[in-house]
């Protein structure tokens, strides 16, 4: 994901995300706080007992409605940045640490966030989703751009058939399966038939 950050052009960073109101810029100046998150996590020992694990740390929440205090800072943060390249910069430096930290992490060492407590390779195999499902928006609108490995896919998809308790037609893309499942494209009538009417209508799962 850094490396399709760094080889957007400028003129890209004012083109919309498949965040909703958030420009590619908006998206990014939030991966560098998402990256930000897990090196403080990760920095954050607990020593009590695992509140959550990778499925159970995310909830099913209503899709966001922008009345958010950070969702209305993130454009403000990302506009005093100006010109593209420090978002670029910003995002290389604290992303490389934090994948750097991560890499060195002890899987089973367990940290506190969002005030609970889960192991360093639940914490980090959750992130899987949130940064396949934001590799995905920041490549909404920007059919040259690269998108997520094929095995991040896969991944994030399994997680989220976890989360939700269900199982998307085998026939689904891991691609599909993200986009149609968390709301970020309308599916088709020929994919609603195939997920059925009763999952159809619980479209979409948001993670919170």
């Amino acid at each position: 994901m850094r490396t399709a950050v760094a080889e957007l052009p400028d003129e890209d960073f004012e083109r919309p995300s498949g965040c909703t109101g958030w420009l590619v810029r908006d998206l990014v100046c939030h991966l560098v706080i998402d990256a930000q998150d897990v090196l403080i996590t990760l920095v954050t020992p607990a020593d009590t007992e695992p509140t959550v694990d990778a499925v159970t740390y995310w909830n099913l929440v209503e899709a966001p409605t922008g009345e958010d205090p950070l969702d209305a800072l993130i454009p403000r943060l990302a506009a005093a940045y100006g010109e593209p390249r420090w978002l670029k910069f910003h995002l290389d430096d604290v992303g490389s640490a934090a994948g750097r930290a991560a890499e060195l992490a002890d899987p089973a060492v367990r940290v506190g966030t969002r005030d609970e407590v889960l192991t360093v390779a639940d914490y980090l195999t959750a992130y899987v989703v949130e940064w396949t499902l934001h590799h995905l928006d920041l490549i909404a609108h920007l059919p040259s751009a690269a998108g997520p490995p094929a095995e991040t896919l896969a991944a994030a998809r399994v997680s989220l058939e976890k989360i939700a308790g269900v199982s998307f037609p085998a026939a689904f893309s891991d691609e599909d399966a993200l986009l149609v499942g968390t709301g970020r494209r309308t599916a088709t009538d020929a994919e609603r038939a195939a997920l059925g009417e009763d999952l159809a209508d619980r479209l979409p799962f948001v993670l919170g």
